[in-house]
């Protein structure tokens, strides 16, 4: 066991070190303070002053740049092609022409094309729903906004209901927000 005085003689050294390192540390990796006073001035045998030593500048900090990576979203989902504007309008024409009547009208357009009008009027498609317990991992994996989560989904089954996604912690809220239409449990 040490005794008091052999403890305080390790304090000391430590703070000694501690000092020795600061002193280093200040004067010889960094060099004298900018407000601080130069040494007196040299004079050579003849009596002239000598000129001191051009001092080249300190060298700039080296600055890393790292590269900012893309949100997590931004990484699971592809992005989108932004549609082009529409061409301006054309200019009206300063002279009408006279406006044909509806039946010459209806003759001279092309009668519409059945499969783009059923296309024009269908209802927004439906979202295949995916149950939790069933469904394979590609398919869970397939789910839109979902990521790579099949795999966390179907470790925890069997589900009672799509709220134990949560209550399970199998998938955080945000991402449960945005697969909760896409699934279900039978």
């Amino acid at each position: 066991m040490l005794s008091g005085s052999a403890i305080l003689r390790v304090v000391l050294l430590i703070v000694a070190a501690a000092g020795l390192a600061w002193i280093v540390q200040s004067v010889w990796l960094h060099g004298p303070e900018p407000g601080s006073t130069a040494p007196a001035a040299a004079t050579t045998p003849s009596g002239q002053p000598t000129r001191p030593a051009p001092v080249p500048p300190p060298p700039e900090p080296v600055r890393v740049v790292r590269p900012v990576e893309p949100a997590k979203e931004q990484m699971r989902e592809p992005t989108r092609p932004v549609a082009e504007a529409p061409p301006p309008p054309a200019p009206l024409p300063a002279d009408p022409a006279p406006a044909l009547p509806p039946a010459a009208q209806t003759a001279t357009s092309a009668p519409p094309d059945p499969a783009v009008e059923a296309e024009e009027n269908a209802p927004p498609a439906a979202v295949a729903v995916v149950d939790l317990n069933t469904a394979s991992l590609a398919d869970l994996n397939g789910l839109k906004g979902g990521g790579a989560i099949g795999r966390a989904i179907i470790q925890h089954r069997p589900y009672t209901s799509v709220d134990q996604l949560l209550s399970k912690r199998v998938l955080n809220r945000a991402t449960y927000q945005r697969i909760k239409d896409q699934v279900t449990v039978q």
